[in-house]
C-alpha cells in the first residue's frame, strides 16, 4: 500500500521516516529533495508568539493533489509528498514539508521548489499570527507572486 501523497494533520512529522516511505521499493530512486518550513518567531517586524492555521477540508487536499499532478507534468520525478499541519503552532515548530523522488537531483530540486511556490500561493489556507500587537490575518506577498511568474504562471494574490 502507498502512502498518500497529500496530508493535512494537526500531528507532528518525521522527515526521516516520511521520505523513508516515499521511497520504499523504488529502486529507480536516485535523488531525494525536501523542504521543511517551520515556524518563526517574527514577522515583518514584529515578535510572533504563536500561529493558527485553517483550512477548508477537501477542497485544500484537491488543490494540492492538482499541484502535485502539474509537477509530474512539468518535471521527471517518481513521486512526491505534502504534509501541511493545521491548529496552533508555536514558533520553531514543523508547519510543513515537500519531498520529492527523482532519478537525479536536478528533477528533484527543481520539483521541490515548484511546489513550494505553488503552495505559497495557490494551497487554501488561512493563516494567523498573535503578536504584541494582538492577532492578525498573514496577506500574500508580491514576492511569492513573483515566484510563480517564473514557472510561467501569472497570479495575483498580493
Amino acid at each position: 500500500m502507498t502512502a498518500a501523497r497529500v496530508s493535512i494533520q494537526k500531528e507532528d512529522f518525521d522527515l526521516q521516516k516520511e521520505v523513508a516511505a516515499l521511497r520504499a521499493g523504488d529502486a529507480r530512486v536516485g535523488a531525494v529533495c525536501s523542504f521543511i518550513g517551520t515556524v518563526r518567531d517574527r514577522n515583518d517586524g514584529s515578535t510572533v508568539a504563536s500561529m493558527e492555521l485553517e483550512h477548508y477540508p477537501g477542497m485544500t487536499e484537491k488543490a494540492i493533489e492538482a499541484m502535485i499532478d502539474e509537477a509530474h507534468r512539468r518535471f521527471a520525478i517518481l513521486g512526491a509528498r505534502v504534509i501541511h499541519r493545521v491548529g496552533l503552532l508555536q514558533p520553531q515548530d514543523q508547519i510543513m514539508m515537500v519531498a520529492v523522488t527523482s532519478a537525479h537531483r536536478g528533477e528533484s530540486f527543481q520539483a521541490c521548489e515548484f511546489l513550494m511556490d505553488y503552495l505559497k500561493t495557490q494551497a487554501p489556507f488561512w493563516k494567523k499570527e498573535q503578536t504584541p500587537e494582538g492577532a492578525r490575518w498573514v496577506d500574500a506577498r508580491a514576492t511569492d507572486d513573483e515566484a510563480m511568474a517564473r514557472w510561467g504562471i501569472t497570479v495575483s494574490n498580493a
